[in-house]
């Protein structure tokens, strides 16, 4: 990642996660100073080694699609939009302030009734995602404003009552799942259209029964979906953060229980529940809550030491935060396809996964820019994703000229920056038992010359090892060099040292 581009998401992540709930992800994670007592701990075994989870270890990119009735409004409404005073795309219907419309959580509430996406086709969606190179989705089934993309049996607020009236999940996870897309599917516990639902703790026997009634029905609606889609792989939790929720921690650790004795391998993120002392994500002793760490929201990790070993990927948007659909991109800065593939091998160099996010519109299309970077990102990935699909941290001294991934005995450098001399010199410790013996560019496969440039700085801990980039090569994107790590041919020269 360049300089310029990593200070710049370092500071948005610091001030994204000021909040408390949010501060494991300003930095490292602070460690407990005492363990407490914890009955509602993690129910997965830290580093899982199944083989559904070692499949999500190597997925390397991934595709995010939000969609639902917020597709319709498209960030705005009447001609105020999210930058004007609305809600954001996805959370239009908690609009609230003066430049609210008039009756207007009754007008979104029907928007149901316009629904009928006609142009919607999910194996173009598949297609479109397998070619940018995706290996696994995240699709909403249903947002904060509790409107179901499948046709539940437990709520009329659903599908079957809209004028398209098909199972849209079923849609989407048989064609990604033909596509050899793993399916994953993001569901909203928050639930604004549900009367049973309420955010604070419910403390009278009325407002408890009221709330188990909701903590029943979303049990049931979860069961439904392992049910009828049994290809997914896993659940993306949100809205878990109301304290109503917190509370229910007894109901939320059983339920987890369940959902994992009826859907062996299931891969659940951080962020579903909490221990009984209200920690999220983690429980009061630093025990992961979960398969990964899923609070990287807009946001990456300084280094490989803030992860300490977790799984993690991290979901990430196009516009700065616009998740559902977003009609107007003009006068904001979009990512470029530069900035998504600097954001893809920067965590793919620390292990992790990157997920980009679709907002598709209210007949079912693609905005244009995320057709445009679809297709350059999967044009590189055909080129290079080698050095992405499987590949870990490499446990280099860290480059300015790019990110570093490693499987088994390959060795692969990202170059984002472009040395002015074409000479690629790589930073190897002088104990390394692995150094770099050959060297191809995979845009070509063509073979280039490693040379040992043993600097003889005092006191520098490291040797070099130049490689070599032909002048004729040229290209306007991030390149790859890939090499053979070997043990060393020869260890470097001693010479007296000046006495100082």
């Amino acid at each position: 990642m360049n300089r310029l581009l990593r200070k710049s998401l370092l500071a948005t992540a610091l001030l994204v996660a000021t909040a408390t709930v949010h501060a494991q992800w300003t930095g490292p994670k602070a460690k407990s100073t005492e363990l407490k007592e914890i009955k509602y701990g993690p129910l997965s075994p830290a580093n899982r080694d199944d083989e559904a989870m070692v499949a999500f270890r190597n997925y390397g990119l991934g595709q995010f699609i939000h969609w639902g009735l917020y597709a319709i409004p498209g960030n705005e409404w009447e001609g105020v939009s999210a930058r004007g005073g609305a809600a954001a795309s996805e959370w239009i219907r908690a609009w609230r302030g003066p430049d609210t419309p008039k009756d207007w959580v009754k007008t979104y509430d029907n928007l149901y009734k316009q629904f009928n996406p006609k142009d919607f086709d999910a194996k173009r969606w598949a297609k479109q995602a397998k070619e940018m190179g995706a290996k696994y989705l995240i699709f909403t089934t249903k947002h904060h404003d509790g409107f179901a993309m499948w046709p539940t049996q437990y709520s009329d607020y659903n599908i079957s009552k809209s004028p398209y009236k098909k199972d849209i999940v079923k849609e989407v996870v048989d064609a990604y799942t033909a596509e050899g897309i793993d399916v994953y599917l993001y569901f909203s516990v928050m639930e604004w259209n549900n009367p049973d639902y309420m955010g604070k703790e419910p403390k009278t026997a009325a407002e408890k029964k009221k709330f188990d009634r909701f903590l029943n029905y979303t049990r049931n609606q979860l069961l439904e979906l392992m049910t009828h889609y049994p290809q997914m792989k896993g659940f993306w939790f949100d809205g878990t953060w109301d304290q109503s929720w917190i509370k229910s921690y007894d109901f939320t650790y059983k339920l987890e229980q369940e959902l994992r004795e009826k859907h062996p391998g299931l891969i659940i993120g951080s962020r579903f529940r909490n221990d009984e002392y209200g920690k999220r994500h983690f429980d009061s002793n630093g025990q992961m809550l979960g398969d990964y760490e899923q609070g990287w929201e807009r946001k990456l990790p300084g280094d490989i030491t803030w992860l300490e070993g977790r799984d993690w990927d991290c979901v990430m948007t196009i516009p700065p935060n616009g998740w559902g659909y977003m009609k107007d991109w003009s006068g904001i800065y979009t990512k470029t396809t530069d900035d998504l593939l600097d954001m893809l091998v920067y965590s793919a160099s620390l292990s992790g996964n990157f997920v980009l996010n679709f907002g598709p519109d209210g007949q079912g299309n693609m905005h244009p820019e995320e057709d445009r970077l679809a297709k350059e990102i999967g044009d590189w990935m055909k080129v290079n994703g080698e050095a992405i699909y499987g590949a870990r941290h490499a446990g280099m001294t860290n480059s300015k000229l790019g990110y570093f991934t490693k499987k088994e005995d390959n060795l692969y450098l990202t170059i984002f920056n472009r040395p002015i001399n074409n000479i690629v010199r790589i930073s190897v410790p002088k104990t390394a038992t692995e150094v770099p013996v050959t060297a191809t560019l995979l845009a070509n496969g063509q073979v280039l010359e490693v040379k040992h440039a043993d600097l003889g700085i005092d006191l520098d801990k490291n040797t070099y090892y130049d490689v070599v980039v032909p002048h004729t090569f040229q290209t306007d994107r991030a390149f790859v060099i890939k090499m053979k790590v070997d043990s060393p041919k020869g260890k470097a020269e001693k010479l007296m040292d000046a006495k100082m």
